[in-house]
């Protein structure tokens, strides 16, 4: 006996289906990667730029953090735990996803399918340019954590390139957008922003969140290629970084 579809059954539209949270170990490693991008993730890019500000003060000022940063206790361990392993935990699991998922942009072009495919390009952006400035900035060239004093010119340097100056731009960009649009996306998902409302207008605040962090990423970029700092010297003088530290 065949079967009569209840006539109030709401007729459902053609649209893009919802992310799936995934079930069992799937969804625990999602909402470590989640996390994870938040803290420590998050955190170290915020204090990453907030050291990188102190460019602006000059390359002594600037070898004073980076000696700061170097002289916290089992600092070599803190930056593996909540630095090295997060992030390539977050790169590569965050990849994997974006391997297995689909997006629906051809055919449903909708502002939620635009805002996933640019999370996922800004965060390949973004693996790809840390993984170089990690290699080049701390495993080769000038060793600045027994070296502090050398830590401006070197970050010079690199940017005297055109090329690379474009390359810091573009992943400076592509970080912070990362980054904001991931508050946003971990709101959502850990229930902090229930309903429609809530979310767009935590938009609006993570939106400024995101200008702010790459308006200072791009001044402290603009900090080592502007005239006033040209030609600084390969180190600083210990005593230049203890006036600094004390002026701090």
């Amino acid at each position: 006996m065949a079967t009569v579809q209840n006539p109030t059954t709401p007729k459902l539209q053609a649209g893009v289906q919802p992310l799936r949270a995934g079930q069992g170990v799937s969804f625990l490693l999602r909402k470590l990667h989640s996390l994870l991008g938040i803290i420590p993730i998050g955190a170290f890019l915020v204090e990453h730029l907030l050291s990188n500000f102190e460019a602006l003060k000059g390359p002594a000022a600037y070898a004073a953090q980076v000696k700061f940063l170097n002289s916290l206790p089992l600092v070599r361990v803190l930056e593996w735990v909540f630095i090295f392993l997060p992030l390539l935990y977050h790169g590569l699991y965050g990849v994997y996803i974006w391997v297995r998922g689909k997006s629906n942009i051809v055919y449903y072009p909708w502002a939620g399918n635009w805002m996933y495919i640019a999370q996922r390009y800004t965060g390949l952006i973004a693996l790809i340019y840390i993984i170089q400035h990690v290699i080049r900035q701390r495993f080769t060239g000038a060793d600045l954590p027994n070296h502090p004093g050398m830590a401006f010119a070197k970050v010079q340097h690199e940017l005297s390139n055109p090329i690379m100056l474009a390359v810091y731009v573009i992943a400076m960009i592509a970080i912070c957008w990362h980054f904001a649009y991931g508050i946003w996306l971990f709101a959502a998902k850990w229930g902090i922003t229930p309903g429609e409302v809530a979310r767009k207008r935590f938009g609006y605040v993570c939106f400024a969140v995101g200008v702010l962090l790459c308006a200072m990423g791009i001044a402290s970029i603009w900090a080592f290629i502007e005239p006033k700092y040209q030609n600084a010297p390969e180190e600083v003088a210990p005593a230049m970084l203890l006036f600094s530290a004390q002026l701090n």
